[in-house]
């Protein structure tokens, strides 16, 4: 197939950036989205042109730094699918597709579709973590962990951080985001003791780089994992009792 692509391009953080027409020809449906963006490389490289720069690393929808809004969508048409998984037969022969970065004052761009996504960090650095001395390393199994509870914690933890909830939403917030991290260990038994100040930590600091909340819902639309909005609710409950009771971890 072949389509045309406007591509934003953008030299650098304090650059004017702007939109680029590319042609790609004899583009194979059953390429990934990246297979196609690569293919377009090749021929740009082999005319002496500047690659167009995106973010890519394991291409099985693990590790999400593969995020683009691609016709205004968050990771393309496709629900519950990141961009390195999507596939060119989602598009038809002669398709015109418009590739951006994820739009959002949290997300600086760094150079064309790369953006710095280093705000998620500093929210996990705030307490994404369980740091109770617990002494040596107890047996696997010696904490019970009822089943519903570790399901709920895997699907908390089913989240790749690649931005996607922020890039969709109006306000630019990282609700969803924070709070699968902060839920997949705040209902675990282990993650009980620091449960509130982590809640406090975490939040705190989202503040900081991201927009309000306002229950939009495309977040969990545009979630290539689809971590539930339910997420949200839990982390909003742990931060007022937390935050009116003075409830903090010793």
């Amino acid at each position: 197939m072949n389509l045309t692509l406007r591509v934003w391009r953008q030299a650098g953080p304090d650059a004017p950036g702007r939109f680029e027409t590319y042609e790609a020809k004899g583009i194979s449906e059953d390429s990934s989205f990246l297979e196609m963006l690569d293919t377009v490389n090749e021929e740009l490289i082999a005319e002496g042109e500047e690659p167009i720069e995106f973010m890519h690393d394991c291409r099985e929808g693990i590790c999400g730094t593969c995020g683009l809004m691609i016709n205004g969508r968050a990771h393309g048409p496709e629900l519950g699918t990141a961009t390195c998984q999507l596939h060119m037969r989602s598009y038809a022969d002669g398709d015109e597709l418009v590739i951006e970065p994820f739009r959002a004052a949290g997300f600086p761009i760094i150079k064309d579709l790369v953006v710095d996504r280093a705000a998620f960090d500093r929210i996990i650095e705030a307490g994404g973590y369980v740091t109770v001395d617990t002494g040596s390393a107890p047996d696997a199994n010696l904490t019970p962990v009822p089943k519903e509870t570790a399901d709920l914690a895997m699907d908390a933890a089913a989240c790749i951080g690649c931005g996607a909830c922020v890039a969709a939403c109006p306000n630019g917030a990282a609700q969803l985001f924070t709070s699968a991290k902060i839920s997949q260990l705040n209902v675990l038994p282990q993650g009980q003791p620091e449960r509130y100040q982590r809640t406090l930590d975490m939040v705190e600091v989202m503040e900081e780089h991201f927009g309000s909340c306002t229950n939009m819902g495309e977040c969990e639309a545009a979630c290539p994992k689809g971590i539930s909005i339910d997420f949200i609710g839990m982390m909003n409950k742990d931060y007022r009792k937390a935050t009116f009771s003075g409830r903090r971890a010793s």
